[in-house]
């Protein structure tokens, strides 16, 4: 009988330590390289860009809702401080919204810096092939009359002869297209591009005949001129009764 007892306590031993070892090798073990990083501590470049500009900008910068920003001209004419400044400050009374939290976004300094050295890797040195684009911004105010002749010259042949599109391109007088875009972004457009969407650059609109840095800022001068001030506007009454049920 004593025997059996002894087997039994050394059998309850046994277990006991089995139990005690399986609870110790469970309990959780600090990894620092597991560690949780802070949202305002991520500097990776494609996770900073994924959650906040691929949306609109496209997978690796080739365009979406917004432009291309891998671009080969864009990153010819759009310098750091560009960048910087539009992730960071937004272009207000468009789509595209500040970053910075000292704009009222969610970036810091250094995740601003990261997300402007990552689009800068984008850029193809060469590219250009020598040529000079315009440059990003205006150096003199367009003129309507002008613009109205160097849209016919250059943008006719795809928009259309009043800008309202045809087999080959969309409208680019629509209102509410032209209500999102501000008068820097369509310079932009028409120097870059939008090759994803086959547009042209400069260079491309008439063989031979690139676009100046004066017939940029008249044909943006004549697209502003079709904006509207009111985009939606006016509304018909037949549309406002219908809207409302019905006459009452």
């Amino acid at each position: 009988m004593r025997h059996w007892l002894t087997l039994a306590t050394l059998a309850l031993i046994a277990l006991i330590a089995w139990l005690t070892c399986t609870a110790c090798s469970s309990a959780p073990v600090h990894r620092p390289d597991l560690a949780v990083v802070a949202p305002s501590e991520v500097l990776d470049f494609e996770a900073l860009y994924g959650q906040n500009c691929a949306g609109c900008h496209g997978v690796e910068g080739s365009g979406g809702a917004a432009m291309a920003l891998a671009n080969p001209v864009f990153l010819a004419i759009a310098d750091d401080a560009v960048i910087r400044r539009t992730a960071s400050n937004g272009v207000p009374g468009t789509p595209m919204p500040a970053f910075a939290q000292s704009a009222g976004g969610m970036l810091t300094d250094k995740q601003i810096d990261a997300i402007v050295h990552g689009i800068r890797s984008w850029a193809k040195p060469g590219a250009l092939a020598g040529q000079t684009p315009p440059p990003y911004t205006a150096t003199a105010p367009g003129d309507l009359q002008r613009g109205t002749d160097a849209y016919r010259t250059y943008c006719s042949s795809c928009h259309g002869a009043d800008g309202h599109g045809s087999n080959k391109a969309s409208s680019i007088v629509n209102g509410s297209y032209l209500a999102l875009v501000s008068d820097q972004q369509l310079r932009t457009i028409v120097i870059a591009g939008r090759p994803e969407l086959d547009a042209p650059d400069w260079r491309g609109d008439v063989d031979g005949r690139p676009i100046s840095a004066q017939e940029v800022s008249d044909v943006v001068a004549w697209l502003s001129s079709q904006r509207p001030k009111f985009p939606g506007q006016p509304y018909s009454n037949a549309s406002m009764t219908s809207a409302n049920g019905g006459s009452r």
